[in-house]
């Protein structure tokens, strides 16, 4: 393997495995580059930790300062081979944006920002796909900006959630969720009202609700090579998501290679036919539900990267930043394959897992495979005291957010 260098931008969970997945290939410490915060501590899976090297930036939300610095970066280290990878979309746009510039400095692997935008914003998404191979879910819209009345004629309960994460993502206001499972009228036009009187001024997605636990829920990864043709997907069943306000929609429990729905290689069929008619690159993840009316995998959104739970393909034999470097540097012929080795992942405690997972079936499963079980977090060469002690914290917190949080699919 040729020697080169992985610079993560990023500071999320997402940006940690990415920096485990380097060591555990290479040895060696990855570069990161994150947003300096001053109002509240920076984000403590990269804290405390002896596999990565990392530098805090002001303003490195902004897309000028942002090229400034990792041009910086690729000044202090020409004549390396240097991978850049993001673990967050608004990163990734920037350099899909500028990848002109870039891509005769850095190796990576995005697809356009025209591209990006169609998977991003969840109502362009859903408008822009609506006859594709994929099955989604029966929406319709409503704009904060200009919209004053509740929608008529919906079917409670219904799905809510915002169209524009990016800008989501940076601000705060009282109600807010990633999603809302909504029972009434009078329920919607609260949450309506969150918004409106928050500085989000963009689209609401309003959903059918799709019976089931979340059991019913399933994440695919997939990876499509720089000549845009499928090289890996997988395919996991969810049995538990987080349940605090802000992480509804992460998975906290999962199992790839396992699944008590039939349909799963035509759901992998339509994926990959789904992102090679689209003529998608790099690294993306399906969040779906199974829906049993209908016998269909609706895919709820897709983020234009890896997600926040995908370093379990790792384990299963296909190390995220070894297949960037085998695609992009190596330049290896890479022919597809489906990642079906049964593979439990779990962010929570095993008491958590044991006391929440609603589907027997599931949880009997994950139990017997929990002596096998990776926990992206924790990684045995980084495990320092003070990050020990961070991690219990972690998993003191998940066992408060189950108890004082709730979100019933039923």
């Amino acid at each position: 393997m040729e020697k080169f260098k992985a610079l993560i931008i990023g500071s999320d969970i997402n940006a940690y495995y990415l920096a485990r997945c380097y060591h555990e290939l290479t040895g060696e410490k990855a570069d990161m580059l994150a947003l300096a915060v001053h109002d509240e501590k920076p984000f403590a899976y990269t804290r405390y930790t002896k596999i990565l090297n990392i530098k805090y930036i002001e303003n490195f939300w902004e897309e000028q300062t942002f090229l400034g610095e990792i041009n910086a970066y690729y000044e202090a280290h020409k004549g390396e081979k240097i991978l850049l990878v993001s673990s967050n979309e608004t990163y990734g746009e920037y350099i899909a944006k500028n990848q002109d510039d870039l891509k005769d400095k850095f190796y990576f692997n995005y697809p356009s920002a025209e591209l990006q935008r169609t998977l991003v914003n969840k109502e362009i998404f859903y408008k822009t796909y609506a006859d594709s191979v994929l099955d989604l879910p029966k929406t319709v819209y409503f704009d904060c900006k200009n919209d004053t009345e509740a929608p008529e004629g919906l079917t409670y309960p219904i799905i809510v959630k915002p169209a524009n994460v990016i800008l989501f993502k940076h601000i705060t206001f009282k109600g807010k969720r990633k999603i809302y499972r909504l029972n009434s009228k009078e329920q919607l036009e609260e949450v309506i009202g969150f918004f409106k009187n928050s500085e989000y001024d963009d689209t609401l997605i309003i959903q059918e609700y799709i019976p089931g636990d979340d059991s019913h829920l399933f994440d695919a990864v997939i990876y499509m090579g720089k000549d845009k043709k499928a090289k890996l997907c997988s395919f996991a069943q969810i049995g538990l998501q987080e349940h605090s306000p802000r992480m509804i929609g992460n998975a906290a429990v999962l199992i790839n290679g396992y699944c008590q729905f039939e349909g799963v290689d035509e759901q992998i069929a339509k994926i990959v036919e789904f992102m090679e008619n689209i003529g998608y690159q790099g690294f993306a993840e399906f969040d779906m539900k199974y829906d049993a009316r209908e016998q269909k995998y609706k895919v709820m959104e897709i983020n234009a990267r890896q997600g926040r739970c995908s370093y379990y393909i790792t384990p299963c034999g296909y190390n995220l930043i070894e297949v960037l470097y085998r695609d992009l540097i190596a330049n290896e012929d890479m022919t597809f394959c489906k990642v079906d080795k049964v593979q439990l992942e779990a962010f929570v405690p095993k008491s958590v897992a044991k006391k929440y997972i609603a589907n027997e079936e599931f949880r009997e499963k994950a139990l017997s495979l929990w002596s096998e079980r990776v926990e992206p977090l924790r990684y045995k060469k980084d495990n320092g005291l003070i990050r020990k002690l961070l991690l219990f914290k972690i998993g003191l917190n998940y066992k408060k957010a189950y108890k004082n949080f709730t979100w019933n699919w039923d």
